[in-house]
């Protein structure tokens, strides 16, 4: 598929990105899957470990956070040595957790207007419906982290959480998308996929100064757990490779779509989001 991110050759450094986010002990999101998509993109992923879910395929039973000062240091180790060309958030927990990343990004050239792009999934919640984010870190979000972003994910609960804006439909999907940008995120991207009555995924990506749409045909599966993970991580992947953040969601869509196509059932309760059909000769 001419789409697909290029692989290394064998023995070729690849482009590295890195992932600020909490791990997933079933798997199936979090820094995990970020990891797995990252690798079927070419890319060398590392990690700053922001919390340590107890989760299964059916909910989140524990959270361990791991110290601020523990996560930036992660992050100043790998971008001082071995260096990244993107970097993604997922979940951050809470508001010193949140501080700690953006002081470090600054620090280190990563984020809106720096050479280094940060694409920021700003994960408030579990599929399940679980919290993954203190009540005291959306302000935190709004104007530390987001200002902070290249391109801002949310899912369509987290819109509302963030903007006050519920998604409904054109009008409200831009509005939500405007809203983010006067928080100081360089682009929005506003997902539809949890529009369900659409028999589309219809998504609205708009800086500044640029509006585009990209609609896909909404793949109906019960097995979606880390598809928000890996829609980030992809375009964070693709801008690695150098793509700029148009052409970078674009990828991204594409990509999630067919993670979506090839989820599988997991335990007793979602499944995860595949990124594993690429390993299939037929793919190439």
């Amino acid at each position: 598929m001419d789409w697909l991110l290029p692989l290394p050759k064998p023995g070729e450094t690849p482009a590295r990105a890195l992932t600020i986010a909490g791990s997933d002990s079933g798997g199936g999101a979090g820094i995990q899957a970020d990891m797995r998509t990252m690798a079927l993109c070419g890319v060398h992923g590392c990690v700053a470990v922001t919390a340590v879910t107890v989760q299964n395929s059916v909910g989140v039973q524990g959270v361990h956070e791991i110290p601020p000062g523990i996560v930036a240091a992660q992050i100043r180790s790998v971008a001082s040595d071995i260096g990244v060309q993107a970097a993604k958030t997922g979940m951050l927990s809470s508001a010193p957790i949140i501080e700690a990343v953006v002081s470090a990004c600054e620090e280190l050239g990563i984020g809106h207007g720096q050479s280094v792009p940060l694409v920021v999934d700003p994960v408030a919640a579990s599929m399940h419906g679980d919290p993954l984010l203190r009540s005291d870190a959306l302000d935190a979000l709004r104007t530390r982290l987001i200002p902070q972003a290249t391109i801002v994910t949310p899912n369509l609960d987290e819109v509302r959480l963030l903007t006050g804006v519920e998604v409904t439909g054109e009008v409200s999907q831009r509005d939500a998308a405007e809203k983010l940008l006067e928080m100081g995120a360089e682009w929005a991207l506003i997902k539809g996929g949890h529009l369900r009555s659409s028999p589309e995924s219809r998504d609205l990506l708009m800086s500044d100064a640029e509006r585009h749409e990209l609609t896909s045909y909404r793949v109906r599966t019960g097995h979606d757990h880390g598809g928000g993970d890996t829609l980030a991580a992809s375009i964070a992947s693709a801008l690695a490779h150098g793509h700029s953040v148009p052409a970078a969601v674009t990828f991204g869509k594409r990509w999630v779509t067919k993670c979506l196509e090839s989820a599988y059932p997991l335990g007793s309760g979602h499944g995860p989001v595949s990124p594993l059909w690429r390993l299939d000769p037929k793919d190439d």
